[in-house]
């Protein structure tokens, strides 16, 4: 059908100016709304994270690890009928057996000359790791760094003269909750696999993971197999390894926790530089803010760490921090509780400085605070003890600060701790456990390793021996 100039004229003047106008208007705000449009042809309807996931796939890798368990147990020992009549502890018709346990997961690789990063718990006591790539060639991998306490491991393998693809890391701080990510791992041992979701949380603490607790929440589906996987946000970096899932069923149930790639720079940092991991320590311990505490100390809000004792000579001492101060930030970041206060610590590093800010007395207050390593003050004097006398077989050591730390202890307690018991002494026949403090021997109280043996050297057939285990105290009497 043709319509003349003429006819098209009236047509577009007679057209309502309201709608014209209404029109316009969505134009122009769809314009200026951050650069955000309407569709207008179908192929911007299909979004895709295609692109995305075939730039950073290739730095995922898959780990696989075997450990080799020997026995000299019969087999027919594991069986109830048995264990009747010979017990756990009988080694009978005595073949050495050997059983191999393999595991399964995931890693990131993070530099071009071979750096991968995995959690702890994927490599732990293997014998043998073997990292796939993405193009399936297979590469042994040894440990340059294992810590227990953030979860994580660095391993290294051959990149070859040309070097292997790697993500970079992304500022963990930078992310909010709302923000796309992909997880990238080898579930259930079936190949590469991506989930994507979003950010859920930040900050999750109580997870019970590793001593650091502060993750990234994400619903984006971790199943077993994906730990050590790559987190990555949009631009294609890496914001978290993957560490663990909250599930009953074992599945994904849309509640998986990432550590942040803040913490893992720093691990990184001391694998490449052939440290073992030394964090910064406070000096002093605290508590969480409750309501009434907050009331009490006449703060609008209740976040932060009420400081309740101090180490003598300690960090927080020489910055200045007193008991009944409010730590609430340190550097730029705010403080809520004491899981986030120990998180922001550990990704510093030991020789710097940091600021902390904090309420003293209802005024805030800025203090230059030295990072520094847990003292090794008393020195440990691990020691095994013998004699003739109850403790015979234990292995004690001091207490420090920096034992503390390794053990995942209050860094302020002092006194004599049971590392170990070995097999069949008297110290494991008493009840002696790994844990306890020896508090006194026959009244006198024990505060070192070597007030503890000129003790145990004095002979008498009667002795009373006062430990700590679990918080509780309690008295046995041996002999006599």
């Amino acid at each position: 059908m043709f319509i003349s100039l003429k006819k098209l004229t009236q047509i577009i003047i007679g057209f309502p100016f309201f709608i014209l106008f209404a029109f316009n208007s969505f134009l122009l705000s769809a314009a200026n709304s951050s650069h955000k449009i309407v569709p207008l042809v179908k192929t911007e309807l299909i979004p895709s994270y295609a692109p995305l996931v075939r730039k950073a796939s290739p730095a995922v890798v898959n780990i696989y690890t075997k450990r080799v368990i020997r026995s000299n147990r019969s087999p027919f020992f594991n069986d109830p009928f048995f264990k009747q009549f010979f017990g756990d502890n009988v080694f009978q018709f005595g073949v050495p057996r050997k059983r191999v346990e393999r595991s399964l997961g995931s890693g990131v690789i993070v530099r071009s000359e071979g750096i991968v990063v995995t959690n702890s718990h994927v490599i732990k006591n293997a014998d043998e790791i073997t990292v796939i790539l993405s193009n399936r060639s297979e590469l042994a991998a040894k440990v340059i760094l294992a810590d227990d306490k953030t979860d994580l491991a660095v391993l290294k393998i051959e990149a070859g003269d040309k070097g292997l693809p790697f993500l970079r890391l992304r500022d963990s701080d930078d992310i909010e909750v709302g923000d796309i990510v992909l997880a990238i791992g080898n579930p259930f041992g079936v190949g590469q696999t991506v989930t994507n979701g979003i950010v859920s949380a930040l900050a999750r603490a109580a997870v019970g993971i590793s001593n650091f607790s502060f993750f990234i929440q994400t619903d984006a589906a971790i199943n077993p197999g994906n730990s050590g996987g790559a987190l990555i946000t949009m631009d294609g970096k890496l914001v978290g390894v993957n560490t663990a899932i909250y599930s009953r069923s074992g599945g994904s149930q849309g509640i998986g926790f990432a550590i942040p790639s803040n913490m893992v720079a720093r691990i990184i940092d001391n694998a490449l530089n052939g440290a073992k991991v030394v964090r910064p320590w406070l000096g002093a311990s605290g508590q969480n803010l409750t309501p009434d505490l907050m009331q009490s100390l006449k703060l609008k809000n209740p976040w932060g760490v009420l400081v309740n004792k101090i180490y003598n000579n300690g960090p927080a001492a020489r910055s200045g921090i007193k008991a009944g101060d409010v730590i609430i930030g340190i550097n730029k970041f705010d403080i809520a509780d004491l899981n986030e206060l120990n998180f922001r610590i550990a990704t510093l590093k030991v020789d710097k400085k940091a600021i902390i800010h904090l309420f003293r007395n209802g005024k805030k207050e800025k203090l230059i605070f030295p990072l520094e390593a847990a003292p090794e003050r008393p020195a440990r004097e691990v020691t095994k003890l013998v004699g003739r006398h109850p403790l015979s077989g234990a292995i004690v050591a001091n207490m420090s600060p920096a034992l503390a730390e390794e053990l995942s202890l209050d860094p302020m307690e002092r006194g004599v701790f049971v590392m170990s018991t070995i097999s069949n002494s008297t110290a494991k026949r008493i009840g002696l456990l790994k844990g306890d403090w020896i508090l006194a021997i026959n009244r006198k109280k024990v505060f070192t390793v070597r007030a503890l043996i000129s003790l145990l050297n004095k002979n008498t057939s009667k002795w009373s021996l006062t430990l700590r285990r679990n918080g509780k105290v309690f008295t046995a009497v041996i002999g006599g």
